[in-house]
């Protein structure tokens, strides 16, 4: 068994790792030489080991056998079916959150949509240098919109392809603009006021056309 200091530096490597595949700082299909990962993440090729398998049962990384490990390559079939796994978790959360959420909920879901919005704001400027943070807000603004639905377990299994989903978004750098921040405030409006119908017909929207918009740039070829 591992002792503690060692299971933490374990565990830090494995977020920074799996947040560099997800951010795009580690390319689709890039090869994962276990000598250069050592020096970079400073750990053990065996500790690497144990965190790239982990990440492969995840799909972030594809095991070579003998030949080593490399990140998952993106596809236009991939990122649909990642899509459509995200709209039909996040609606079914959607809607026992609408029906549970208290005045705590409606609090977390104003205060990250504020953050969300502030910004959606710079992204609209041009600024694209705090594209990480922008993706970052997104996450937290829908994670908070389902997080009143009384299931650890969706939410578990809603983060992982909310991952997945946004890796394609920072490889395309996808970002709609005017649109995507009105969605975001039509789902805002939709959840104080309880309209469920109207915030999975804006969802369903938000998550096809982003999907759409991406594969529009090309950047998955």
């Amino acid at each position: 068994m591992l002792n503690t200091t060692t299971e933490t530096v374990a565990e830090s490597s494995y977020r920074r790792i799996r947040a560099d595949i997800i951010f795009g700082r580690l390319a689709p299909a890039q090869k994962l030489k276990l000598e250069s990962l050592k020096e970079t993440y400073e750990t053990s090729v065996s500790t690497l080991r144990e965190i790239l398998n982990r990440l492969s049962s995840e799909g972030l990384v594809v095991a070579e056998g003998q030949r080593g490990f490399e990140v998952s390559p993106v596809s236009a079939t991939d990122l649909r079916e990642i899509a459509a796994l995200r709209l039909l978790l996040e609606i079914h959360a959607l809607e026992q959150s609408f029906e549970h959420g208290d005045v705590e909920w409606e609090a977390r879901l104003v205060s990250a949509h504020y953050k969300l919005s502030r910004m959606e704001r710079v992204m609209a400027s041009g600024d694209t240098s705090q594209a990480e943070d922008w993706k970052r807000y997104d996450w937290e603004f829908h994670q908070a919109l389902i997080s009143a639905c009384g299931s650890k377990l969706l939410m578990e299994m809603h983060s992982v392809i909310f991952d997945k989903y946004l890796r394609y978004q920072m490889v395309a750098l996808s970002y709609r603009g005017e649109i995507a921040a009105k969605e975001h405030q039509q789902l805002l409006d939709a959840a104080l006021g309880r309209d469920q119908q109207m915030a999975k017909q804006v969802l369903t929207v938000h998550i096809k056309d982003g999907v759409e918009h991406a594969l529009a740039r090309n950047a998955l070829r």
